[in-house]
This record gives C-alpha cells, structure tokens and sequence, in this order.
C-alpha cells in the first residue's frame, strides 16, 4: 500500500482529506505543522508527501529544501493558497512535482495521485530475464521466443516481487500487504488467482512458481 504525508495545519480540512485519500486505498499519516512534518518524513519512509506552504515552526518551502538535499526521488505536492506566480515558480525551482491552488476538488487531488504513481511504475526500467524469458515491469509484460504477453498491474507487482526473490520463499502475508495493502481473506483469495493467471502467462518450461502451504510461494529456474 502506498503512503503519502499529508502535512497541514487546518487540522479540520485535512481530516476530511485524510478520509477522503484513505477511501481509495492510500494510508496516509497526518502532521500538523513543518516541523513534525519533516520528523515524519524520515521516520515513516513516504511513497509522496502532501505539503502546505503557511505553517508554523516550519513552512513548506523550508520543508521541501531540507528533504530535497538528500531525496530527489520522493514525489512532492504543494497544496497552498499562496497562488502568485513567483511562489509557484520557488515551488517548482524546489523540486515539487506539482503545485495545487487551494480550494480543489479532492476527486482532482486523487486523479493527480493515481497518475503521478502510475507513471512512476511505468518509468521504472529493471528488466528480469528469467530462464529464457524476459519480464520488463515498465512494459507490464512478458516475452518468450518472441511472443509477448501483457500482464496486469496487480500480476505485474506480484511477479516483480518473486523476480526480486528468485529461489527464496517469499512469505504470502509479504505479498498480500504490498500489492492488496492487507492480508484479509479476500485478497486472499485474490492472490491465488493471480498466481493461477501468471502461471499460465509464464509459457517458459524452466520456470516454476511453487505455493508451500502456510508458508508462501517460491519462483525457481530449472
């Protein structure tokens, strides 16, 4: 599950925020000023980090120049009423990612996020060659003897998972909690169903993806 900072001091709009995020599936970890914002940052390791500008102890300008010096990978959005041209234009020379006007329609805020973390999966260029196979994880595919198949995000997270594990038993609540966010029954059974699938797209005779009862799953080469 992905986890963004929300750091704001109106304590009210980011409460409804913060439901509004959780509700599509995000966790996400609330501060109240710059300060706690940036002590979060460091202990909680957020994939993307929601930042006021006008906060005491702190603002967010000084939040994002201190996390910028050694982090140029987290994403950052400023959510601000400061909308003049030169704070925006200090918000971008910082290294935000985006610089939203308040007020915004939260639905805007939840599609800016989806697509920001969509397009980081898909920039990502680790290739794996498993056996004779190739599985590129930005392409979301697979390609054997020169037939390629196409894999779903939910199958692709999975297998990049085993990819990284090859030969190790990777434990089945590991997987639930980083594709499904949790490990309830549902997703569950959601995870049997997805290896079913990717068993049936790895056409490659070398590979195996082995289930070990109450333990997990294993990927091995032959």
């Amino acid at each position: 599950m992905k986890k963004i900072l929300l750091v704001d001091d109106d304590l009210k709009n980011s409460m409804l925020l913060k439901r509004f995020i959780e509700a599509e599936g995000y966790e996400v970890v609330y501060a109240s000023n710059g300060k706690v914002g940036l002590e979060l940052y460091r202990d909680v390791h957020p994939d993307l980090i929601l930042l006021d500008i006008n906060m005491p102890e702190m603002n967010g300008f000084e939040v994002a120049q201190t996390i910028r010096e050694t982090d140029r990978r987290i994403i950052i959005f400023f959510l601000t009423d400061r909308t003049d041209k030169v704070d925006r234009l200090y918000g971008f020379k910082l290294k935000g990612n985006d610089y939203i006007p308040k007020p915004f329609y939260p639905e805007e805020l939840i599609a800016k996020i989806n697509e920001r973390f969509e397009s980081d999966i898909t920039s990502q260029d680790i290739e794996y060659l498993l056996g004779n196979t190739l599985f590129r994880p930005n392409l979301a595919s697979l390609t054997y003897k020169g037939e390629t198949h196409s894999l779903s995000v939910r199958q692709t997270e999975i297998l990049a998972i085993l990819a990284k594990n090859v030969g190790k038993v990777v434990d089945r609540d590991t997987i639930l909690n980083t594709v499904w966010g949790d490990s309830s029954y549902a997703n569950s059974l959601a995870l049997n169903v997805q290896i079913t699938y990717i068993r049936k797209l790895l056409t490659d005779p070398s590979i195996t993806i082995t289930s070990l009862k109450k333990k997990g799953y294993i990927l091995t080469i032959n």
